[in-house]
C-alpha cells in the first residue's frame, strides 16, 4: 500500500524545524513582504513567473500582468509555445 497523506487546509508558516498555522492574510503579507524584499535588494528582473497552457486565458493574462505591472518584471514564459 502506499502513503497517505492528508490534504493542507490552511497556510503553514516554517519556523524552525516545524510549522505553525497562520492565517491568509498573514501568509499573503508575508509572501508581498519577501517579493518586494527580493526585487528592492535584486531588482526587478530577479523575478520571474512560469505560466501554464492548461491555465484559463483570463488566468495567464493575470499571471503576465502581475509580474509585469506589480513586480516590473518582463520575466515571464509559458508552456504555451511547446
Amino acid at each position: 500500500m502506499g502513503r497517505r497523506y492528508e490534504r493542507i487546509t490552511r497556510p503553514l508558516l516554517r519556523e524552525g524545524d516545524g510549522f505553525r498555522e497562520v492565517t491568509w492574510d498573514e501568509a499573503l503579507d508575508r509572501v508581498a513582504e519577501r517579493f518586494g524584499s527580493t526585487v528592492a535588494t535584486h531588482g526587478p528582473t530577479s523575478f520571474g513567473m512560469f505560466s501554464c497552457s492548461k491555465a484559463t486565458n483570463e488566468m495567464n493574462f493575470m499571471a503576465q500582468k502581475f509580474a509585469r505591472t506589480v513586480i516590473g518584471s518582463n520575466n515571464i514564459d509559458s508552456c504555451n509555445r511547446t
